[in-house]
């Protein structure tokens, strides 16, 4: 292949129950031809690399276990990429349609354009909450975020800094060299959303496009959804400066015994939203309870969730 057009940058360990389905989705894109594919294995010790041996067009490299950070690593696949165009997605996300790449990719025509989201779904199969599942109501949006004055944004509120803006490493397309002028910070979680800060405060344009989507799961037990939830409250305090505000009401169960009902799935599913949404709501009390008492209280706490330990089943 002469200079592949698009680098695609593929963070990887353990991922032998969904790497095949990421890596057949990508086979059959429309800009295959114009792609390279980038594996970094952060330690691998089930079937993962024996399987990446089935597929001879990507570029495998590795690092060690305890080297692996979601900004240093992907600066690290940046460093590798030969394409003008760098693709960050995960090991248990696969392209919903053959022209993920296309889609994302004509938005550049823009020469504002830094970056393109797309959108993560839920697959409707078995042993995954049929509750999240994809059921769109209207049509994909597509949203763009530019500020001519740049002044504009950072005025804004930090909840609304956030509203305003799209970030996603599972499914985001970006410039190289905005990339390159504007680096991931070396952070364990929340890297994309400050870069997206950061590019759009640079006064360069985004693009949120739906059309451009991936499947993607987690299967969510409680203790997944409590230390997912604290982070994300955690980094968007530390990158925005708000607390995100979590309302509970009793109708909010009542939905999930209609749905039930609605969706026709087995009652299991009942308690297992319902589950979720307590642990979301304990996730925030103690957030709260933990930023009262002072910033190195709540980052200490943070310290011991095991932050690093947030990753969920595929199913």
């Amino acid at each position: 292949m002469e200079k592949p057009l698009i680098s695609i940058v593929i963070p990887v360990k353990n991922g032998e129950k969904t790497i095949q389905k990421c890596l057949d989705a990508i086979k059959i894109q429309s800009l295959f031809n114009q792609s390279e594919v980038i594996i970094i294995d952060s330690g691998s010790i089930d079937r993962t690399l024996e399987i990446l041996n089935d597929y001879p067009y990507i570029r495998i490299f590795k690092i060690k276990p305890e080297e692996f950070n979601h900004g240093a690593t992907r600066n690290y696949g940046v460093s590798l990429a030969n394409g003008e165009f760098v693709v960050m997605t995960v090991q248990d996300a696969w392209a919903s349609n053959n022209n993920w790449l296309e889609i994302m990719y004509s938005h550049f025509k823009d020469e504002k354009v830094v970056a393109v989201v797309g959108q993560q779904v839920v697959p409707h199969e078995k042993g995954i909450n049929p509750h999240q599942w994809y059921r769109p109501v209207s049509k994909p949006r597509l949203i763009e975020i530019y500020f001519e004055n740049p002044v504009e944004y950072l005025q804004l509120s930090g909840k609304e800094q956030d509203e305003q803006i799209f970030y996603d490493d599972v499914n985001t397309m970006y410039r190289k060299s905005a990339l390159i002028e504007i680096p991931f910070e070396k952070m364990e979680f929340g890297e994309d959303m400050l870069w997206m800060k950061t590019a759009i405060s640079k006064g360069y344009k985004a693009v949120y496009d739906a059309r451009s989507s991936v499947w993607h799961y987690h299967f969510q037990d409680k203790g997944y959804v409590y230390r997912s939830t604290f982070t994300l409250m955690y980094f968007k305090y530390l990158i925005f400066g708000y607390i995100p505000v979590y309302k509970y009401r009793l109708k909010d169960l009542s939905l999930i015994v209609f749905r039930n009902f609605k969706f026709k799935v087995h009652f299991k599913w009942i308690f297992h939203n319902i589950t979720i949404l307590m642990s979301t709501k304990r996730a925030y009390n103690e957030f709260i309870k933990y930023h009262e008492q002072g910033i190195e209280i709540l980052k200490n706490y943070y310290k011991k969730l095991n932050p690093s330990v947030i990753q969920g089943k595929s199913k």
